[in-house]
């Protein structure tokens, strides 16, 4: 049987634009393995790893122009979206080559003997060494930055793992065009081009996590696809970690004294975070809790207004539109729910955004409004009004684990009075990240940065942004007593590489 083939798809017609691949048979998968295997070694040099990684950043903004324009092409998410998310992905693999230069992120303990310890403390040196290869499955909302050059890739390869990754269905023709830029930089640099496979098709995904030589795997997608990665990494006779990013509502609270200061403010700030991007962004707020009465009505206004004046616009494919469509129908059909703006088809390929309301006490109680408390993909939001903060807390009580939880508060609460605090204490079980008078749409690349939460948002604590997501593909050791000339550079006494490192008790940086 012939491999089927890989389509390029323009989202903005639905139509076939070009063949750009084949699906990998479990041979191909196999032997795409076992070069990024093959190609452990020569990423042992921190050195030549960080230098890989700023010419894959030089490479990617080199080609900038054919990239941006592919990337169009088959997502529709526009130029100047896609320029800077572009500009993100050449920052994130610089980022982690002055990490991998720097080598905290090996965090080196040395402890030398001590016969007056009880029990009595040998010679240990412990460090951080990578995993192995690692599967990095491509999301379809970021074709950059959670793609075959995107953080998961960056992080991987900043450890010393080499990738394969598995090409989202919606952009192939960029993750070809991404892909051989990343080989050229990585043999420019002696290492083998094995060291970033890609490979394409349902049955190469499934393959792939279930690999001997797989080591670990990132994903960034849906709940369901998720979760069956998640089973089968865990089923394997050797499990692997498997830290996949998969759904999130992102709630937000608007308290009774926010709403009463600046609820027009609050309603335009909405409407531009959950339109943003058409809506498919993870940290989309899809449940907003807004009091009741006439501050929040004038929020509901505002809002109403702004999500009016919205344009249309194109989902990433017609299988993510015809989702879209059914989901809010279904939503809009429950008795109580209202559309001031009805979100729906916008034309013949796009989708035209808007929300709905809800009394909060519909929600409070386990039933059929538990559909408004699951992520819907695309430009919709539910405001749900609450008559008290019992009511909003009995809502959000009900939440499953998110990747943001936000809170709008007023200038005195902002300050320390009324319940401020409280409520940023109610809200930090839920989420990874916790704002407060802001949106969550916008992920800042930075070391502080967490982009992760309790599942369904994510299937471990750790982040999928920021420096720290280096730490998802290395494993500790010890050495006991190892003579000095057998150890690693990094652990020696005489610190020749000046790593930052704990010396007996000490933090020496």
């Amino acid at each position: 049987m012939a491999a089927a083939p890989v389509w390029s798809v323009d989202p903005r017609t639905g139509k076939q634009r070009e063949q750009v691949a084949v699906e990998a048979t479990a041979q191909e998968v196999d032997a795409v393995v076992r070069a990024a295997h093959a190609a452990r070694g020569a990423l042992a040099d921190r050195a030549v790893r960080s230098a890989f990684l700023r010419s894959a950043a030089d490479g990617l903004e080199g080609a900038r122009d054919q990239l941006v324009e592919a990337a169009d092409a088959e997502t529709a998410l526009g130029p100047v979206r896609l320029t800077g998310e572009l500009a993100r992905t050449c920052y994130q693999l610089r980022a982690f080559a002055d990490i991998v230069d720097e080598g905290a992120f090996l965090d080196v303990v040395i402890d030398h003997p001590d016969t007056t310890a009880t029990p009595p403390i040998p010679d240990l040196r412990r460090y951080k060494v990578p995993l192995g290869v690692v599967a990095v499955y491509s999301a379809s909302n970021f074709p950059f930055a959670f793609s075959v050059a995107g953080g998961d890739t960056a992080s991987a390869l900043a450890a010393g793992c080499p990738v394969v990754v598995k090409a989202h269905p919606d952009h192939p023709a960029l993750s070809e065009l991404v892909a051989k830029v990343l080989r050229r930089a990585a043999a420019g640099h002696g290492i083998p081009e094995g060291v970033l496979g890609l490979v394409h098709g349902f049955e190469a995904g499934v393959g792939l996590i279930g690999h001997p030589l797989v080591a670990a795997a990132g994903f960034t997608g849906s709940v369901r696809g998720g979760r069956a990665l998640f089973d089968a990494a865990a089923a394997r006779p050797v499990p692997i970690p498997f830290h996949g990013e998969l759904g999130s509502l992102n709630p937000v609270l608007v308290t009774e004294a926010a709403v009463a200061e600046r609820a027009e403010a609050i309603g335009a700030g909405l409407a531009g975070s959950m339109t943003l991007g058409v809506g498919q962004f993870c940290v989309k707020p899809g449940l907003v809790l807004v009091p009741a009465g006439e501050d929040g009505d004038a929020l509901v206004k505002s809002l109403t207004a702004a999500v009016s004046d919205t344009d249309a616009g194109v989902l990433l494919d017609h299988r993510m539109r015809d989702n879209f469509l059914a989901g809010v129908a279904e939503r809009a059909r429950l008795d109580g729910v209202e559309s001031p703006v009805t979100p729906g088809a916008g034309g013949e390929h796009t989708v035209s955004a808007g929300f709905l309301t809800v009394a909060a006490g519909r929600l409070a109680e386990e039933g059929a409004y538990d559909l408004l408390l699951e992520e819907c993909f695309g430009p919709v939001t539910v405001v749900a009004r609450y008559a008290d903060q019992g009511e909003a807390t009995a809502v959000l009580s009900r939440l499953p684990g998110n990747l943001t939880a936000t809170v709008h508060l007023s200038e005195e609460e902002a300050s320390g009075g009324g319940r401020g605090a409280e409520i940023l204490a109610e809200l930090t079980p839920l989420a990874g990240r916790v704002l407060v008078d802001g949106w969550p749409t916008g992920v800042a690349v930075a070391p502080a940065q967490h982009h992760g939460g309790p599942y369904p948002a994510t299937t471990s604590t750790s982040t999928s942004v920021g420096g720290t997501a280096i730490e998802r593909w290395l494993r500790p050791v010890a050495y006991q007593n190892a003579p000095e000339g057998l150890l690693p550079a990094e652990l020696r006494d005489g610190n020749p590489l000046g790593v930052p490192r704990r010396f007996n008790g000490v933090l020496e940086r």
